[in-house]
């Protein structure tokens, strides 16, 4: 090439430049005013657009086949198909992005839990755009790919034999192709939405990605906890965000049997209407269960407006009435009972029933087996043994 002509393509490509650096400036100053998709074009296209403008620049100002040979030219031409597609293709995806971003701007969560529509419509266009973009690629790829002749010449080969390679691709796909369809069932069927409160393989977290392969789960404690999209489908799994936010604060006090359940339920009543994370609809203090070891087990549930008010208000049921019984009542703590007898007492039961093995008739037990006081009853046991 002679030096005018890389003047030439010099040219070209800072007019093309130019040319973007002037749209992004009318978009961000003075379209951006009444057109709110203004800006979303402009941050989205900062890259694609100028690579996009050089590489039209340049194969508007090639160079004619007698300048540079018939093979250079061709080799240029083939180069210059291949950048034209790729910037392209990049472009396209960035203005559908811009688009998207728009959408999901205007959907934004502005009532947190509450505002499920917004969110279930999130995560349906946060997948279909990673479907299109995908779909994009792939055929962009395939784009390129047959700008080779060898290429060309294989994919009419392979054209001949369709159903095989078909079968093949199926098979080889298979765990792509569930995911896939697992995760376009997930959001428009609206079993799982992008911040959703979820509880998967006994961890508790809030749903912060949903791909085409993964979900990512942000733990309380800021882990992330990936699982496979199929996973949704085929196991069970908690979603406490599903039909609304309201949700029950559940406390197990398990206490001793002195303790007074009327000024304890009175106690709970008084804290928890007074606390702010109570939403006013319903609370209960019951005792629901005595367990095998002697405890009674107290339960006291509030209903709170959403996960968060719902530990908050958990937290200070527990720890206050932890304190009140402590300070007030501290025989109904739970503890376990032991009940010794001096050597000249006997116990209630071993009266009643002289033959019983808890009968203490002397200060040193009798050797296990012999007989006590002449009885020829056997040792042990409660009335009835024989």
């Amino acid at each position: 090439m002679s030096p005018s002509q890389w003047i030439t393509l010099g040219i070209v490509i800072a007019l093309a430049l130019t040319l973007v650096f002037v749209v992004h400036w009318l978009l961000n100053h003075q379209l951006g005013k009444v057109w709110p998709m203004a800006r979303y074009l402009v941050s989205r296209s900062a890259v694609t657009a100028y690579l996009a403008a050089a590489v039209v620049g340049a194969n508007l100002a090639l160079p004619s086949p007698s300048d540079v040979g018939w093979s250079t030219y061709q080799a240029i031409q083939h180069l210059m198909r291949i950048l034209m597609i790729g910037t392209l293709t990049g472009l396209g995806i960035s203005l559908a992005y811009a688009a998207t971003d728009m959408i999901l701007d205007r959907l934004s969560i502005s009532n947190g839990d509450a505002d499920r529509r917004a969110r279930r419509y999130q995560t349906q266009v946060r997948l279909l755009r990673r479907v299109v973009t995908s779909v994009i690629v792939v055929l962009a790829i395939a784009a390129i790919l047959f700008t080779f002749p060898q290429v060309q010449a294989l994919g009419a080969g392979l054209l001949a034999s369709a159903g095989v390679i078909g079968i093949v691709a199926g098979v080889a796909a298979q765990s792509i192709l569930g995911n896939l369809f697992a995760g376009l069932q997930l959001a428009f069927s609206d079993s799982l939405r992008i911040g959703d409160v979820v509880v998967v393989e006994g961890e508790w977290g809030r749903v912060e990605e949903l791909s085409l392969v993964n979900v990512t789960i942000k733990i309380w404690d800021e882990r992330r906890l990936v699982v496979p999209v199929a996973n949704f489908t085929t196991t069970s799994f908690e979603n406490w965000t599903k039909q609304g936010t309201a949700i029950t604060a559940k406390v197990v006090l398990p206490l001793d049997w002195e303790v007074p359940v009327a000024e304890l339920r009175e106690e709970a009543g008084r804290l928890i209407t007074a606390s702010p994370n109570w939403d006013g609809r319903s609370w209960s203090c019951q005792v629901v269960d005595i367990t095998e070891s002697g405890e009674v087990m107290v339960r006291v549930v509030a209903t709170a407006a959403d996960t968060g008010a719902q530990w908050n208000i958990a937290c200070e049921i527990r720890e206050h009435l932890i304190g009140w019984l402590v300070e007030h009542y501290p025989e109904s703590l739970p503890r376990n009972r032991t009940e010794f007898f001096s050597s000249g007492e006997e116990s209630p039961y071993a009266t009643q029933f002289p033959s019983s093995a808890f009968r203490q008739s002397s200060p040193v037990r009798e050797s296990a087996g012999a007989p006590r006081n002449g009885s020829t009853n056997p040792p042990g046991g409660d009335p009835g043994e024989t």
